[in-house]
């Protein structure tokens, strides 16, 4: 008897992936279907004061992500951006205001924004005047992807009467 055991690693290969497709099948994929359940838009408006660049980007990334969630889960997106606290500062083209460390990533911070600011869904950014005027900086060097509010306090509760989710991330 000729037995040719050259197949044998490649036969095990090919049932090992069988076993882990067939085995996997069980696991579903996270979803929001429950909670999204009737609705057909997400009207959020994010109050955003984190003064860290990394953690800023790292908040800006979320909610983006969360804007592609909702796009692929058929809801569609409305998205308001407020800044107020220590963000001004990070949301301003005075370099003087930057901590020297953290210029390189202020700087892309704003390329974010400005990325976002044309993606589906983000209607708008908002910076507060009072927290400029408490950080110091001016509203004229906010940058251009942002309006200036009055008080980004008032902003949040007029969205908030208007249907907008209130999220401090």
């Amino acid at each position: 008897m000729n037995t040719d055991f050259t197949c044998l690693p490649k036969l095990l290969g090919a049932f090992a992936l069988g076993m882990f497709v067939v085995c996997s099948t069980g696991v579903r994929a996270a979803d929001d279907s429950a909670a999204l359940k009737g609705l057909k838009e997400g009207k959020i408006a994010f109050d955003i004061h984190e003064g860290n660049p990394k953690l800023l980007l790292a908040r800006l990334d979320v909610i983006d992500e969360t804007r592609q969630s909702l796009i692929q889960q058929g809801v569609a997106p409305h998205f308001i951006l407020a800044f107020r606290g220590p963000a001004t500062k990070l949301v301003q083209t005075d370099q003087e205001k930057i901590k020297p460390e953290d210029r390189v990533l202020a700087a892309k911070v704003a390329a974010r924004i400005k990325e976002m600011s044309k993606a589906p869904g983000v209607e708008g950014f908002e910076q507060c005047a009072v927290a400029s005027r408490s950080q110091e900086t001016k509203t004229e060097l906010v940058l251009p992807e942002i309006r200036v509010v009055g008080n980004g306090f008032i902003s949040l509760m007029a969205y908030q009467a208007r249907g907008y989710a209130y999220i401090a991330p």
